[in-house]
């Protein structure tokens, strides 16, 4: 199974409008969001007052996994991240 993540090609469609990435359209796209998301949910509810982990280490961890999601999604773009769209027109 890992080996279908170890595919190469694009798991999100580039913004039409802007910078960056917009939804993802395999299902590889999907999996890592899903896995973003619920590792914030889960840092959150875990760190949501009861003392189980200090919220300097909660924010620290929050920064670290959204710096490798950037990283995974920006190289997995179709077309790589730059300006889309005119202002202009």
């Amino acid at each position: 199974m890992l080996h279908l993540f170890l595919e190469k090609g694009p798991w999100f469609r580039a913004k039409r409008f802007g910078y960056g990435a917009g939804l993802p359209f395999k299902w590889q796209g999907w999996v890592t969001l899903a896995v973003y998301v619920l590792a914030m949910v889960g840092l959150g509810l875990f760190a949501d007052g009861h003392g189980a982990m200090p919220q300097i280490v909660t924010v620290v961890l929050m920064l670290c996994i959204t710096a490798i999601f950037v990283v995974i999604v920006r190289k997995r773009t179709e077309g790589g991240w730059k300006w889309r769209g005119d202002l202009g027109a």
